[in-house]
């Protein structure tokens, strides 16, 4: 929601996004989850139908992912993004109120053998996500099934008091949540690492100025150096995995083999080769289940670069 949407000064849009998050976290939850669930559907069908600055955005992003897709198959894409993007919000809002056998049951990860070892070998393990499925219910699938606890960041949000909402949510659950200030927070996550602990991470959207830029989808754009760089100071090891969904209640997903650190060049040269393998695992990922990438912004170089005037 942006002032331009609204017509509101951005104090008083401040204010109604957090009234709107805090409706929905004391209300959706409190429904059944097949009325919930008919409720995120009506929603997403709403906006996909209103072709507003997001789905506009998600198709564009898509035309890259699906390149051979005609018009109306992007816009069959967008409408499934969008009730795939309001199926995540409609089950975060209720994850607090989910019994622990719901949790346990609501998702299916394949080869998470490859975090159980690596959790056991005590070398500390960084997952790498890109903005699939829903990573808050994998979350608490991991601090509920495995009984780990994790550490993660969090997006400093306007306004601070729907910071605060997520922070307190995802504490709720089980998460320890660090802001995401720059490099502030590189510090405690590597301790954490260190200590045999295990580190989640969103990672395909650069937040900040530092990113590393990789192809992804043909294209450039720039990808988080945090996940690689924690891998490579540490020792930790570096698994990716992408998330999606079915016509089931339940949530899947894919453990991927650990991504190797290269074996020459200096620390910069060997994040930037892993960054890109990462990068390589969320295309192939996200090429599987375009659907269920919620991915509503610019990410692409040449979208974010302005555009020469033409005559």
């Amino acid at each position: 929601m942006t002032e331009r949407s609204t017509g509101l000064p951005g104090t008083a849009v401040d204010k109604l996004t957090d009234a709107l998050y805090g409706l929905g976290w004391s209300t959706v939850k409190k429904l059944p989850e097949g009325v919930a669930t008919g409720l995120g559907r009506r929603i997403a069908d709403t906006a996909w139908k209103r072709r507003g600055k997001g789905v506009l955005r998600l198709e564009a992003n898509l035309a890259r992912v699906v390149p051979d897709a005609t018009p109306a198959r992007l816009a069959e894409l967008s409408r499934a993004g969008m009730r795939s993007y309001m199926r995540y919000w409609m089950e975060s809002f209720r994850l607090p109120v989910w019994s622990k056998e719901r949790i346990r049951t609501g998702f299916v990860p394949e080869d998470v053998h490859h975090l159980t070892d690596g959790l056991t070998s005590d070398r500390g393990v960084v997952l790498a996500l890109p903005h699939m499925g829903n990573y808050d219910l994998a979350g608490v699938w991991v601090t509920t099934k495995l009984n780990t606890p994790f550490t993660t960041v969090a997006e400093r949000l306007k306004p601070e008091t729907l910071y605060d909402r997520f922070v307190a949510y995802r504490e709720g659950l089980g998460m320890e949540v660090l802001p995401h200030t720059g490099g502030a927070a590189f510090g405690t996550l590597a301790r954490r690492l260190r200590a045999g602990g295990l580190v989640c991470l969103v990672a395909d959207r650069d937040l900040s100025s530092s990113g590393i830029p990789v192809t992804f989808f043909g294209e450039e754009t720039k990808m988080p150096v945090g996940p690689a760089m924690l891998a490579l100071q540490t020792g930790a090891m570096l698994l990716p995995v992408t998330l999606w969904y079915d016509e089931s209640p339940v949530m899947r997903g894919r453990v991927h083999p650990e991504i190797a650190v290269p074996e020459t060049g200096t620390r910069t040269e060997k994040a930037a080769r892993m960054t890109q393998a990462l990068a390589d695992v969320f295309a192939s990922g996200i090429a599987d289940h375009p659907e269920d990438w919620h991915m509503l912004q610019r990410l692409w170089l040449a979208d974010l670069e302005p555009r020469e005037e033409t005559s």
